[in-house]
């Protein structure tokens, strides 16, 4: 029978898997208190929450909220990183922080990006992909290129009438 705490825990941890665009579980197992608070000041200061939640207790709130089976990317001691801006910025903080810290013991267990389900092996992969908002900056650059291209010609067109107006005016009035 579920204790109060634990239908609060779970109900927490739906709330943040509906919320959230992006999460990323971790196995922490080796860390220091220091280095988890380190790390958890790090996305903090990105609005990321990490939680660190039992495995059934997680796999209740993913399946609540309709997230795929998270079964394989829970492994050892498992932390969730949820984004709820951009999707991969649990991903990039974590990694950055793993080199930065030389820490052998933080790792990637997966993630759920953008509503599927991956595995340590295209973690990054989905790190290295662009924001969306430098996508839609790459958009409206290669869009804007051929209007600006033809803004030039029909202002060359345009001066090479006025010239051969001008011209037409200079020779009729002589």
């Amino acid at each position: 029978m579920p204790n109060l705490k634990k239908t609060e825990i779970v109900k927490d941890v739906t709330d943040k898997f509906s919320r959230a665009k992006g999460i990323f579980f971790t196995n922490y197992k080796g860390m220091t208190v220091q280095q988890m608070n380190t790390l958890r000041k790090e996305l903090y200061a990105a609005n990321i929450d990490y939680k660190i939640a039992k495995k059934t207790l997680a796999k209740i709130a993913a399946k609540e909220t309709g997230k795929p089976a998270i079964d394989r990317l829970l492994e050892g001691q498992t932390g969730m990183a949820f984004s709820y801006g951009d999707p991969a910025a649990p991903g990039k903080i974590i990694t950055a922080f793993i080199k930065k810290n030389k820490l052998e013991k933080l790792s990637i267990t997966g993630c759920i990006f953008e509503g599927e389900a991956y595995g340590a092996e295209s973690i990054e992969t989905i790190i290295n992909l662009p924001s969306k908002k430098d996508l839609i900056a790459s958009l409206v650059g290669t869009l804007a290129i051929p209007m600006s291209n033809l803004v030039g010609v029909l202002n060359a067109t345009m001066g090479q009438l006025v010239g051969t107006l001008k011209s037409l005016n200079t020779t009729k009035t002589e």
